[in-house]
């Protein structure tokens, strides 16, 4: 079950990452940021993942797509609020 708090969980957390993913020039820190990011999607709650991924599958763990994912999933986390 999705409970508010899950919801502001996941968008205080990704939220932030994405900002700093953005505007960083490092590798090094874009590379932690998408393994921590891919770590808490697995274990967030798996409605809300379901929700935010919108049935893609490697969503918030492919390298190739990562920005796109981790926007994507604070815009909707951002309309759930």
């Amino acid at each position: 079950m999705m409970t508010k708090d899950s919801i502001e969980t996941a968008y205080s957390f990704l939220h932030q990452k994405q900002r700093i993913y953005a505007h960083s020039t490092l590798d090094w820190q874009k590379d932690d940021i998408e393994m921590a990011i891919a770590d808490y999607a697995d274990s967030m709650n798996q409605e809300l993942y379901a929700l935010i991924s919108n049935g893609k599958e490697d969503f918030l763990h492919d390298h190739a797509c990562f920005l796109e994912d981790i926007t994507k999933a604070v815009e909707v986390l951002e309309q759930m609020l």
